[in-house]
């Protein structure tokens, strides 16, 4: 890595591929790249000094990074094979990595923190991040959403620890080697890659594995994983007791295998937040001596964007925007969206993410969205995807058993909203619905 001097990313815009892009960036070196639209995240790329463009042509790469001495490149795996750019470098012998491989490197050399699960990944990795800060300690933190503790997806504050997610698509994750590691979910997902659920649990395993000698395994109370077991009100060896509702948030207790912490806040709703919390405050109980600051960490987390986001909360509506694209993470948005406003209408937005996801899931995602009072459905979102017939958004809408339902227009959306008046809204999905929240917020407020 001394012996680069530039970077170019294919697929720059990227929540996970932006953080390392803008770690480069801070260690001095040269940085461009590509991605297939603009964004919010790629105008700040830019206003960072990163150069970019948005049409896969080689003659747009800038002259220096056509030079193979010097230069990495580094791609994300849902780019397809036949992208012009990709292939150039290919047929020229650059060096050429996966984004996971990178990511590797950097934190081999570091005591890598790394949070695994199809679920929780990002919200626990920003609250460990958080917590590490809180104790002292010098970090830097790779993370797959917008801390709004720190205001980014990277943070530097020191190179002794490296906080990562250690992501399961594409079986990246066996590129880490942590020190700790945690597991917060296996729930069959990326079916496209691994084909059945079995086979992605065997992938974890394997993850588990890559833990360094004497590495600590923290996972979820209930997978099939052999480490330390953190849950809520069980016989786990981190768990949380006596929960309770107060103040817009949660007080309890957390029972470790050494001692009892009392009168523990947490401000983040739902139980699944409450696990993060939980697991990312085991995660720093293995590298940090005094756990007062952690404990003091948990009740000043301020969140993540688009983790059950509170985008408006007036008198008469509450509008509340995630990430949820999928069933299990649909059923956790409802399960705090209840517990918050028991007795109120729930409107829900939901954006299918990738016809292959909505395929696989389909029963499931319709159990889930029928819970709500009354449901949106968006056309699904393709990211990587080319269609697959007879998948869409028609054929999920009709499989929901519940009376309040229809398809909406994302170009009709906020007019939509603002003749529905709902009492309480949530938008979810992992697509370009997250780009309306701010325009969907500000209409509310207009209308307040």
């Amino acid at each position: 890595m001394n012996k680069v001097e530039r970077i170019y990313f294919i697929g720059a815009g990227g929540i996970g591929m932006s953080a390392l892009a803008r770690y480069f960036v801070h260690l001095g070196k040269s940085v461009a790249g590509y991605d297939k639209t603009r964004t919010p995240l790629t105008d700040a790329l830019e206003s960072e000094g990163i150069t970019l463009h948005f049409e896969d042509e080689v003659s747009q790469i800038p002259e220096p990074f056509r030079s193979p001495e010097g230069t990495l490149v580094v791609y994300t795996p849902a780019v397809p094979d036949s992208h012009t750019e990709l292939n150039y470098f290919r047929s020229g012998h650059f060096s050429i990595k996966k984004r996971a491989e990178v990511l590797g490197l950097i934190s081999t050399n570091s005591r890598c923190l790394a949070v695994a699960g199809t679920h929780g990944k990002t919200t626990t990795s920003c609250i460990l991040a958080h917590l590490l800060h809180e104790a002292g300690l010098g970090f830097t933190a790779f993370l797959g959403g917008v801390s709004e503790d720190f205001g980014s997806n990277f943070v530097l504050e020191g190179t002794e620890f490296t906080v990562v997610e250690a992501d399961e698509y594409d079986r990246s994750f066996l590129w880490l080697t942590p020190e700790v590691a945690c597991v917060t979910s296996m729930d069959a997902d990326h079916l496209d890659i691994y084909g059945t659920g079995e086979a992605l649990k065997d992938s974890f395993r394997e993850f588990a594995g890559k833990l360094k000698s004497g590495g600590t395994l923290l996972v979820r109370n209930g997978l099939p994983l052999k480490g330390l077991s953190y849950g809520i009100e069980d016989d786990s060896d981190y768990c949380i007791q006596n929960l309770r509702r107060d103040s817009g948030g949660y007080v309890f207790e957390i029972q470790t295998p050494q001692q009892v912490f009392k009168q523990v806040r947490f401000y983040k709703p739902g139980h699944h937040n409450l696990l993060n919390g939980l697991a990312a405050f085991a995660m720093a109980m293995q590298v940090v001596r005094d756990p007062e600051p952690l404990i003091r960490g948990l009740g000043t987390f301020k969140g993540v964007q688009r983790r059950f986001s509170v985008m408006h909360k007036g008198e008469q509506q509450v509008y509340v925007d995630d990430y949820a694209h999928h069933p299990a993470e649909i059923d956790a948005v409802y399960q705090a969206l209840r517990e918050n406003y028991p007795s109120e209408q729930i409107l829900a937005v939901f954006q299918p993410h990738l016809f292959s996801r909505t395929r696989d899931f389909g029963d499931a995602f319709a159990r889930s969205l029928s819970r709500f009072d009354e449901i949106w459905l968006l056309d699904i979102y393709p990211a990587r995807e080319k269609p697959i017939p007879g998948i869409d958004s028609e054929w999920l809408l009709e499989q929901i058993e519940n009376s309040n339902k229809k398809m909406v227009a994302i170009t009709d959306l906020i007019s939509e909203i603002n003749a529905r008046k709902p009492q309480v809204l949530v938008t979810m999905g992992a697509g370009d619905i997250g780009q309306q929240a701010q325009f969907i917020k500000k209409a509310i407020r207009d209308a307040s």
